[in-house]
């Protein structure tokens, strides 16, 4: 069985009949719409890098910020959004910006959870650029607190992860922190 024909048994599971009108195409739309936000599995670090690793002689803190974040919850399958924040301390190599965003579009485009998101773009930031610190922090909204269960509109749920000099110094933190403020 194709993600096609489960989409559609799953709408006939609901009740729905995937043959009337609005319906008739959307299982391929919906599977197609799915192997989109989960296209995280299908790439790997040297990939997203695609070499654009750089020598340098800087070691001042490089922060990339309220880098757009969408993902989904491995409970429910349903959305979590927000920003996430990264920084770094470099050690004689830095990355491209935008290779940045793309790291961490790769971890969230798969079913995650928020807590081991932050953990994941962390260690990858470390592994391709041997930091002397990495800090992500993410602030999401997660739509099963929101649509289900509690229903809580207004909740963010805040996660970080620092490593090296992020962890061991607490002004490099602090730094970090007040820099991602709004």
């Amino acid at each position: 069985m194709n993600n096609s024909e489960l989409y559609e048994k799953i709408l006939r599971n609901l009740g729905e009949d995937p043959d009337r009108d609005g319906l008739i195409k959307t299982p391929a739309r919906a599977a197609k719409a799915m192997e989109f936000l989960t296209r995280g599995y299908h790439q790997s670090l040297e990939q997203v890098l695609n070499g654009a690793v750089f020598d340098s002689d800087n070691d001042e803190m490089v922060i990339v910020k309220d880098i757009e974040l969408y993902s989904l919850c491995e409970h429910h399958i349903l959305p979590f959004v927000g920003k996430v924040h990264v920084a770094y301390l470099p050690r004689g190599k830095v990355i491209g910006l935008s290779k940045v965003a793309r790291i961490s579009d790769m971890f969230a485009r798969r079913l995650q959870i928020q807590e081991n998101l932050t953990k994941q773009i962390a260690e990858a930031i470390q592994e391709v650029t041997d930091a002397a610190g990495v800090g992500v922090v993410i602030e999401a909204q997660h739509f099963c607190m929101m649509m289900r269960g509690v229903e809580k509109q207004n909740s963010w749920t805040v996660s970080s992860m620092m490593l090296g000099a992020f962890r061991e110094n607490h002004r490099t933190r602090q730094e970090f922190l007040n820099l991602i403020k709004r």
